[in-house]
């Protein structure tokens, strides 16, 4: 009877144990931040992603957290509706953001407010907000949610107020709200159902060559007029990044003065022939609408071509709704309407640089274009660019084609294409 119930009792501690480390391991699959739910929970947004294992969910309960937050493995990361609230926010800590990466491109130090370098991760239903950053002067760079070599999806997230040395335009560079990059290693993430604005320079942004951006259904929201050094961009491609741009609002971004230029759309050597298409967006109110250009190499070649910008709706440009400074790319069925220079321009400035050739061969057709203040089309070309025309539907515009010949009303201070000059537009690296 005694050695039975010795064999007994170690047998029931057994099953006591497994079931308590069954119970741990399915919190731990699934924990949450703050006390609105049942699982297991943490008080920091940090603490959580450390404990969890990879491909877990941490769920963030109504709150402001004041942290940097780094993310190195598979995870999805979501704000939840808790006591009929709903805003979870990442705030910088009460000591201000400090430099937590470099640049993969830029080589600078970054202060990232949400860091994602490894794994897939999801970031659904959350606030990323810069205010009270405490980055007093222009370094280190001051960026919402950055991914490094690292892929996922945004989701219903706001980005906003990423702002360093205390006011816009007081830093020419910094202040971006939600940035991809990769170098010798692989980014492939979407943008979609969110909202960024107020940030100094860019909106969104991706860059590399291993970079692939996907950015839909959202709405980016420039400050308006920024004096000072600063040059702000919506949406960014760059450095050989490819992806798409579609149905999303980008509007608002003006810089005081210029060149160089703000822009809503920019795609600055972006990958050749990487099936880059901009489509059904709504841009304006800002200095430039959509642009594409390129610096080129010291070869001659240049990067961002044959890229389809097509049914887009472009209004209020103080310059040129889409300046195309590359080659080979279609510009087909967008309505544009109340610019102040060209509705579209292929543009043979950007060549300059190292010996390159660009604005050439490029097609626009079918676009509607409704007081524009030179031309419906500019082209520095004239007729031997290998530049095409389709049935292009004008309204109110002075000239349909225009060859830059001075003839057109231009924008005071406006430079014109065939002199080498600083380039039109500011990429962020």
């Amino acid at each position: 009877m005694h050695s039975a119930r010795s064999r007994t009792f170690p047998c029931l501690a057994l099953l006591v144990f497994v079931a308590l480390s069954g119970r741990a391991l399915a919190d731990y699959d699934r924990a949450a931040v703050g006390t609105c739910t049942t699982l297991a929970h943490f008080p920091t947004i940090q603490l959580a992603v450390n404990s969890v294992y990879p491909g877990s969910t941490v769920e963030v309960c109504p709150g402001t957290y004041p942290e940097q937050v780094v993310i190195n493995k598979n995870l999805t990361l979501q704000g939840i509706v808790g006591s009929g609230e709903d805003a979870a926010v990442i705030l910088p800590p009460v000591g201000g953001l400090v430099a937590n990466t470099t640049g993969l491109i830029s080589g600078n130090p970054i202060a990232a407010q949400l860091l994602v370098i490894g794994g897939t991760v999801s970031i659904i239903n959350l606030t990323v907000d810069g205010t009270g950053n405490g980055i007093t002067g222009c370094a280190p760079d001051l960026q919402g949610i950055l991914f490094q070599n690292a892929s996922g999806t945004l989701n219903h997230v706001a980005v906003r107020n990423q702002v360093p040395g205390g006011a816009l335009g007081v830093c020419p560079a910094g202040g971006e709200s939600i940035f991809v990059e990769s170098l010798a290693g692989s980014s492939t993430v979407t943008v979609e159902n969110s909202s960024v604005h107020n940030y100094n320079t860019n909106g969104i942004t991706g860059n590399g060559a291993g970079t692939t951006l996907t950015v839909s259904s959202n709405y980016v929201q420039g400050s308006g007029v920024v004096s000072g050094g600063a040059v702000q961009n919506g949406i960014q491609l760059g450095y050989g990044a490819k992806g798409k741009i579609t149905l999303t609002t980008v509007i608002d971004n003006v810089t005081a003065g210029g060149p160089p230029y703000a822009t809503d759309i920019l795609l600055f050597d972006a990958l050749e022939n990487g099936g880059i298409t901009i489509t059904s967006n709504v841009v304006g109110n800002s200095q430039t609408g959509i642009a594409l250009e390129t610096d080129g190499d010291a070869g001659g070649a240049n990067l961002g071509d044959v890229v389809s910008v097509t049914s887009n709706k472009v209004f209020g440009t103080t310059g040129d709704a889409i300046d195309v400074c590359t080659n080979g790319n279609t510009v087909t069925n967008n309505t544009i309407f109340n610019n102040g220079n060209s509705g579209v321009h292929f543009d043979e400035s950007c060549g300059v640089y190292y010996g390159g050739v660009t604005g050439t061969n490029n097609v626009g057709t079918g676009n509607t274009i409704v007081e524009s203040t030179c031309a419906g089309i500019l082209d520095d070309w004239g007729a031997t660019g290998g530049n095409s025309y389709g049935k292009e539907t004008d309204f109110t515009v002075p000239f349909l084609v225009a060859y830059s010949t001075g003839s057109c009303p231009f924008v005071a201070g406006e430079v014109r294409a065939k002199a080498k000059r600083a380039l039109r537009f500011s990429p962020r690296k």
